[in-house]
């Protein structure tokens, strides 16, 4: 299929996926503990750089981080010798993320922080470069700050409450404005992500929590980085305990601070799940123990039927909070499903249960009875089929990745594929995300129109380009036939 206009800008856009080494402009400026701080300043100055690093040039391992506002605030206003130590105006502890974390990564990091500049770290720990705020931002040709600040500053409930609502906002602007259902969609989610992560902040405020490791996650269209417009609360909470020690006192003391978040969110936007998948809902506070025995029993289960809702929860990652314990749940989870055949084969007979709308010449079957007669749904019979589809390549192939595109592009990547070409699947997986965009931004809050359309009602052009979308996501189920011989 060729590639949609809508699609072509996504793809030379910026996007939120970027690795972050991909974003670093310069080497990165580094002094020795002891250089006289008047070296810096003069370099700064001359070169018109923003942060220079505290770290032997020969290691490359970073002790801290002098900036700009350092340098005003320690140093200028204060009226301090210029000849005292570097280190004296240093931060010691410098925001650092690995090279191969996302823009996304480092948007939520420094809201959190405050900062505004990561180091970015190769994996032996030394230092590869220095990206801003600004080069985050600037790289998109979209600088929404004025949607962003707002949401990591939020002091109060209502304060958080009005940012989300400006943040919708936004989203419909750009759906209006014609950007790329890929850029939409990871902009939709990480807005909603810093809701998730300001709304924590606030409570965390309120409620005297136990002193554990834990991490607020995200399930589902958030988990996979593709939130829309229309969508409620899929959440949940792993702490990690001592093998064998009890974690229900643990639970107790998380359950209500969980259930206000829940609680901010809905009146941010977010409807309360019907189907509690929610962090203050005590099935989805759990150890990180229990939340592997868990997974355990779905791999382990014999039923297809009993695995088709839980599947939601195969598309996790980590929101606030100690991302070390997501990821470790998620390497042990790639581990053990590759050595499951038969749970990836019934994954597959529940993918192939919703099928793309197309009848005989390519003709649209039209749903006859239900609330919306006449039309399609976009999300079951379009996005679902390519998203499980996804999933299952990607668990199969041990991808970490959680997006649908991301694991895609993984996937095509492996030597199971052999280089074969699953771009013209992504295309029109994102083209019916295109629709489902516009036909929600069209129907505002009517949930039961949000992702039913009459393509009959689509210009001549639009028909044609969603009849070969379909056709790919066939192809992608065609696939998952042959592999798990279905």
């Amino acid at each position: 299929m060729r590639r949609s206009v809508t699609d072509e800008e996504s793809l030379s856009s910026f996007s939120l996926y970027e690795p972050l080494r991909g974003l670093i402009r310069r080497s990165p400026v580094v002094y020795p503990r002891g250089t006289p701080l008047r070296v810096p300043v003069e370099r700064m100055y001359a070169d018109r750089i923003g942060s220079v690093v505290v770290a032997d040039p020969r290691e490359l391992r970073p002790q801290g981080i002098v900036t700009f506002s350092d340098l005003l605030g320690r140093v200028v206003l204060p009226g301090a010798d210029l000849s005292a130590p570097i280190e004296s105006a240093m931060d010691e502890h410098p925001l650092c993320l690995s090279a191969d974390a996302t823009a996304h990564d480092a948007m939520l990091a420094m809201g959190r922080c405050s900062a505004r500049y990561v180091l970015v770290m190769e994996r032996d720990g030394r230092l590869l470069g220095v990206v801003s705020r600004g080069d985050v931002y600037g790289a998109q040709k979209i600088v929404p700050e004025d949607v962003v600040n707002p949401l990591i500053s939020a002091r109060t409930s209502g304060e958080l409450v009005d940012a989300a609502a400006h943040a919708r906002h936004f989203v419909k602007r750009l759906i209006s404005q014609g950007l790329g259902a890929s850029q939409v969609i990871q902009w939709a989610t990480s807005l909603n992500d810093f809701v998730g992560s300001q709304a924590v902040v606030l409570m965390k405020a309120r409620f005297e929590l136990p002193a554990v490791c834990w991490s607020w996650m995200a399930f589902g269209s958030e988990g996979r980085f593709e939130q829309t417009l229309s969508t409620d609360q899929d959440n949940g909470i792993i702490f990690e305990m001592a093998e064998g020690e009890d974690p229900e006192p643990v639970r107790q003391a998380l359950l209500p601070f969980a259930q206000a978040v829940n609680q901010l969110l809905d009146e941010c936007g977010f409807p309360l799940c019907r189907g509690q998948i929610m962090a203050g809902n005590a099935e989805q506070c759990l150890s990180d123990h229990e939340w592997r025995a868990r997974f355990e029993r779905w791999i382990s289960v014999r039923d297809p039927k009993a695995l088709l809702n839980a599947s939601i929860f195969f598309d996790f990652r980590a929101i606030h909070g100690d991302g070390g314990i997501v990821d470790r749940l998620r390497s042990w989870l790639l581990e053990r499903v590759a050595a499951q055949p038969v749970f990836l084969r019934m994954l597959a007979a529940n993918a192939l249960e919703s099928a793309p709308p197309l009848g005989l010449l390519r003709a649209f079957v039209l749903e006859r009875k239900g609330a919306v007669p006449g039309t399609i749904d976009l999300k079951k019979s379009g996005v679902r089929p390519c998203v499980d589809a996804a999933r299952i390549f990607a668990l199969s192939q041990g991808i970490a990745a959680t997006s649908t595109v991301e694991r895609l592009r993984a996937v095509a990547a492996s030597p199971a594929f052999a280089g074969e070409d699953l771009q013209a699947a992504i295309d029109g997986f994102l083209f019916v995300q295109h629709l489902r965009l516009r036909n929600q931004q069209q129907h505002g809050g009517n949930e039961s129109l949000a992702n039913r359309l009459d393509p009959y009602k689509l210009n001549r052009l639009e028909r044609h380009i969603l009849r070969h979308a379909f056709r790919q996501i066939k192809q992608l189920q065609q696939r998952l036939r042959v592999d798990y011989r279905l």
